[in-house]
């Protein structure tokens, strides 16, 4: 007999969320806002920008946007094979667990190393340096979460355990997003005895080590064997990829999901720079935002997690893109009006985002557990792993489209004073991309038939009981 899974178990479990969304909020928060932009004293923005190569390369592409959306596309081929490679073990510790726990350590120190290692005299140098550790840093991920994300499912044996667990890790999710836009304030506690490029430096390396910490816990104390009954499967790497995509429910639902990836990571790309540049909020004060934004967004967290069994999740979903697509929208239309201190458009910005971020934070990884589910007792073959991998690959699609977008719309270019900088007019039009690309992700999803999929899954399990 396996041991009953609680939710005690599945809030520890959730900890491991808070570890990797804390590094992966590192990279997608301060990336770009440190290596590009305009360099202003007193901001953040830019800091490092005289590392790497600054100018288009083609058109308007810069290198730097090339290289970050090849890191998203490398990360999302290696997503199918880590995804088999775990769907097909079968070690001691479980088919998941061990490759949480051999990578935790090596994926945080890779983080700290694209802010630190990229120091030469040689720009080009540097330019090779940091491709190579985002290769690393992309890679590191899909080995720590492409497993951590098939344990949604095989811990989620119930419909409201995976609706707990989805709720449970958007928490943790949310909250490491949040920590990691306290970095500048760390940094900032630091600086005067280091100066601000070694405090940014020190304050990322010690959020780093906070994550691995994280990272570890679920991948120490949780015994995946004494819970979960894991047969490896037969079906080997791209077979089982075509297998999934050919899965009509799951295409549906991916359909949705890029354009909502695409968009949200435009929107979390220049959050930074949309509050500084946009809004004219100190990038000090835009960790009070995120708290904000995250308050809102973990208080309707109860809300949603009732609401989904009696309303559908999909419903909820559509919600939440039209939530979002007004936020961008906002956002684009925003500028630095205040009323005494209060910067009015960041305060509407981050009290709305809370909607959308609690119910696309939460929901779909509910639903890539149900179609999984599905086809578990259809076939026989828990392919897991293999699902929340080709919607990581789907989603990373997405990311890497947008990393492209993002950092070619904001390109440098010349002003009518004769000055090389990013004008408000360029992060203006992405908040209008991420705007448009919400939408259409709302009317895909409609596409999505949760009632066909829950009904067809009690069927075969009362088949299955009998």
């Amino acid at each position: 007999m396996k041991k009953k899974i609680t939710n005690k178990l599945l809030w520890l479990f959730a900890v491991g969320q808070f570890g990797w969304s804390l590094l992966s909020g590192i990279i997608s928060t301060w990336l770009v806002h440190l290596y590009t932009g305009n360099t202003e004293a007193g901001s953040t923005n830019g800091i490092f920008s005289g590392f790497i190569t600054q100018h288009p390369i083609l058109a308007s592409i810069t290198l730097f946007g090339v290289i970050t959306a090849v890191g998203r596309i490398f990360d999302a081929i290696t997503d199918p094979l880590i995804a088999s490679w775990s769907d097909r073990s079968n070690y001691k510790g479980g088919r998941r667990i061990p490759f949480m726990k051999a990578i935790a350590i090596p994926f945080a120190l890779v983080t700290v190393g694209v802010f630190v290692l990229p120091v030469t005299s040689n720009v080009i140098a540097n330019d090779a340096i940091i491709f190579t550790l985002l290769m690393l840093f992309y890679l590191f991920m899909t080995i720590y979460c492409t497993p951590y994300n098939a344990l949604i499912a095989e811990l989620g044996d119930t419909q409201q355990h995976r609706i707990n667990v989805s709720t449970y890790i958007s928490f943790t999710y949310i909250a490491g997003f949040s920590v990691a836009t306290f970095m500048p304030n760390l940094a900032g506690l630091l600086e005067g005895a280091v100066g601000q490029q070694t405090s940014i430096r020190l304050a990322i390396g010690i959020l780093s080590a906070i994550a691995a910490i994280a990272m570890f816990l679920p991948a120490l104390f949780i015994k995946e064997r004494d819970y979960i009954e894991s047969k490896p499967v037969k079906t080997k790497a791209f077979k089982s990829l075509l297998a999934t995509f050919k899965d009509g429910q799951f295409r549906r639902f991916v359909y949705s999901d890029v354009i909502y990836f695409f968009a949200v990571t435009l929107f979390q790309t220049g959050l930074a720079d949309f509050e500084t540049n946009l809004m004219g909020i100190s990038s000090d004060k835009t960790f009070l935002l995120t708290v904000l934004m995250t308050v809102i967004s973990l208080s309707l967290y109860p809300v949603v997690n009732r609401l989904a069994p009696k309303i559908g999740k999909k419903n909820i979903i559509i919600v939440g893109f039209f939530s979002y697509s007004v936020v961008f929208l906002i956002t684009a239309l925003s500028s630095s009006a205040t009323v005494g201190s209060v910067h009015i458009f960041g305060i509407l910005v981050a009290v709305l985002a809370g909607i959308p971020m609690a119910i696309l934070g939460i929901l779909p990884q509910a639903c890539v557990a149900d179609v999984s589910e599905l086809n578990t007792l259809k076939t026989g073959e828990d392919r897991s792993g293999m699902f929340f991998a080709a919607r990581t690959f789907a989603m990373k699609m997405g990311q890497a489209l947008s990393m492209l977008i993002y950092t070619s719309v904001t390109a440098k270019r010349l002003t009518e004073s004769g000055v090389e900088a990013v004008t408000p007019a360029q992060y203006r039009t992405v908040a209008f991309i991420a705007t448009g690309a919400c939408l259409i992700g709302a009317l895909l999803f409609f596409l999505y038939k949760e009632k066909k999929i829950l009904t067809t899954i009690t069927e075969l399990k009362a088949q299955k009981e009998q």
